[in-house]
């Protein structure tokens, strides 16, 4: 695949988005601390479950997600079908992880975690962090 199919290929996943299509630009730039106040702000922030989260950028074979989580909240059984990555924006979360093993991040701190190895988070002050998720993308027909 030549790199103008890969962008072809790119917009027309984007034109396929029937929401947020701008999520999957070919360039994004976000400023986190503005988006982690306005998840703040949100509906969910005020409800039960103590977090809110927002996409900030959706190809298709890549996310990145902005989580934040009250104290003392946690996000139960997770696990991703792609690799992921975990990076500490404000205050401390804990990853609980197979085997009883627990993983603490803060600012600047990053895990990395192989697909399908099944989490949870529990925030252990107000929190932020970004969640990374790739998936490898489908051979093209014509490579197989």
């Amino acid at each position: 695949m030549t790199k103008h199919e890969e962008v072809s290929h790119s917009a027309e996943y984007r034109e396929n988005l029937t929401r947020l299509p701008q999520l999957a630009d070919a360039v994004i730039r976000t400023n986190i601390e503005q988006e982690i106040q306005k998840l703040k702000n949100a509906p969910a922030w005020q409800q039960a479950a103590g977090r809110s989260s927002e996409t900030l950028v959706k190809y298709e074979d890549f996310r990145i997600v902005l989580v934040a989580m009250k104290a003392e909240s946690r996000m139960s059984h997770h696990h991703a079908d792609g690799p992921i990555s975990v990076q500490g924006i404000q205050g401390r979360i804990r990853l609980h992880l197979p085997e009883g093993q627990g993983v603490e991040l803060g600012p600047g701190d990053i895990l990395a975690l192989e697909r399908g190895l099944k989490h949870d988070v529990e925030a252990l002050e107000e929190s932020a962090f970004l969640l990374t998720i790739s998936w490898p993308r489908p051979e093209p027909e014509e490579d197989r």
